[in-house]
């Protein structure tokens, strides 16, 4: 995964930097739009009840609401496999593994503080939250007959916080980097 991970940042840099020369950046001029732009992101999360570190594949497309603020429907994706030990009078204490798969579908409003920084025309900085629902679905090891819910605590509604920048490489494509209490990501933003 790191192989692939880094590769991947490598070739994201190397065709931003050839893309760069051809198509430069204009000055910055305020109100700057930040809407119309699709973020594709790769990630990881941390679960407390898996107790471990989960890749994530995330997107979603920001929509300009007022100066500065977006709104963006987002909708990612993660799958692992785990094991819970159980047993019975009928059947021997083992570990039965499982696979979850989760796709957690909701709405991040984000805030620019390009303007109030006076950043320069190749970053952008912001605070954002995000909220929505996450749908699960769990397969168990044939020969599992237990309660078959993960954990009984554990909401389909999640809340995030985040706070993130973006590198304009052009004035169509950038690399985000999102840090947030679920799922932190980096990734392409494409402005259209």
């Amino acid at each position: 995964m790191k192989t692939y991970l880094i590769t991947t940042v490598l070739f994201i840099i190397l065709i931003g930097t050839k893309v760069a020369a051809q198509d430069a950046i204009e000055e910055k001029t305020y109100p700057e739009k930040f809407g119309n732009t699709l973020n594709l992101g790769i990630g990881i999360g941390y679960y407390g009840y898996i107790n471990q570190n989960t890749p994530v594949l995330h997107a979603d497309f920001e929509f300009d609401v007022i100066k500065n603020l977006t709104v963006a429907p987002s909708i990612s994706f993660y799958t692992y496999e785990n094991y819970y030990y159980w047993g019975g009078p009928k059947n021997a204490y083992r570990d039965y593994r499982y696979r979850q798969t989760v796709i957690p579908v909701g709405v991040k409003v984000t805030y620019y503080f390009d303007e109030l920084l006076k950043a320069s025309n190749r970053w952008d900085f912001y605070a954002a939250g995000s909220a929505g629902v996450a749908i699960r679905s769990t397969v168990w090891e044939s020969g599992y007959y237990g309660d078959t819910k993960i954990n009984h605590s554990n909401s389909n509604v999640y809340a995030d916080i985040h706070i993130g920048a973006e590198f304009h490489m052009t004035k169509k494509l950038g690399l985000f980097l999102d840090l947030s209490t679920g799922v932190s990501t980096f990734g392409l933003a494409v402005h259209l």
